[in-house]
């Protein structure tokens, strides 16, 4: 059974996600919350697979309560998902350099909301291609564009592997990546864990942030 955590400062918002969550085998909705402290409180309480995270709440945001959680050792199994209203969120970075394993458009289809809740819980990285792309935009025009900090273990990645970091930065899937380098799909997916496992990202989202961290996505 998947656990989740609904946070979002609206009543309506939340009970039409646990309606969702609800009416799905294997899911269940463990705790709602209308603010950040209480969401962090929740999962402290309850350890959700994953919380349902809304960026804009009265006190602490979104932004802190992911930073909080992801801080927390003890709630190092919980992943987030934050959702947003807006095609490009002006925190879409922040949220993932603090641990958000993604994002999606609050008025994604009922199915893949779901469908991202399991592939969180397994995991997974998920970015919404819209917003991927629109960030990407973002970093590429110089109007979001955050300090050169490379990655203390870059050092270790082959330059392929570099490369093929700075194309998932790009918003590109394996088979994207694969296309593009003209390998086998396999031959990338297995080039992307080995740099997540280098530079010890914890999904993919972190290896975006760290591909922008490092510069190496081309702008």
């Amino acid at each position: 059974m998947i656990t989740v955590l609904i946070v979002d400062d609206q009543d309506v918002v939340r009970l039409g996600l646990r309606t969702l969550v609800e009416s799905e085998d294997g899911l269940t909705v463990v705790g709602e919350a209308g603010d950040g402290l209480t969401a962090v409180s929740l999962a402290r309480t309850h350890r959700p697979d994953v919380v349902l995270m809304d960026i804009r709440m009265p006190g602490v945001d979104g932004i802190e309560a992911t930073r909080r959680i992801s801080a927390d050792e003890t709630l190092s199994g919980v992943r987030v998902i934050v959702l947003t209203t807006f095609e490009l969120d002006e925190y879409v970075f922040d949220a993932l350099s603090y641990g958000a394993s993604g994002f999606l458009l609050k008025d994604t289809k009922p199915a893949e909301l779901l469908r991202a809740i399991r592939l969180v819980a397994q995991g997974d990285a998920l970015l919404s291609p819209s917003v991927t792309r629109r960030v990407v935009a973002k970093f590429g025009s110089g109007e979001l564009r955050p300090a050169a900090k490379p990655h203390p273990h870059l050092g270790s990645l082959t330059e392929r592997e570099k490369e093929i970091v700075g194309l998932v930065g790009d918003g590109l899937s394996n088979d994207e990546i694969a296309e593009r380098l003209v390998i086998s799909p396999a031959t990338a997916r297995t080039h992307v864990s080995r740099a997540m496992i280098k530079l010890g990202a914890r999904d993919r989202a972190q290896l975006v942030v760290f591909a922008y961290q490092s510069d190496l996505v081309q702008r």
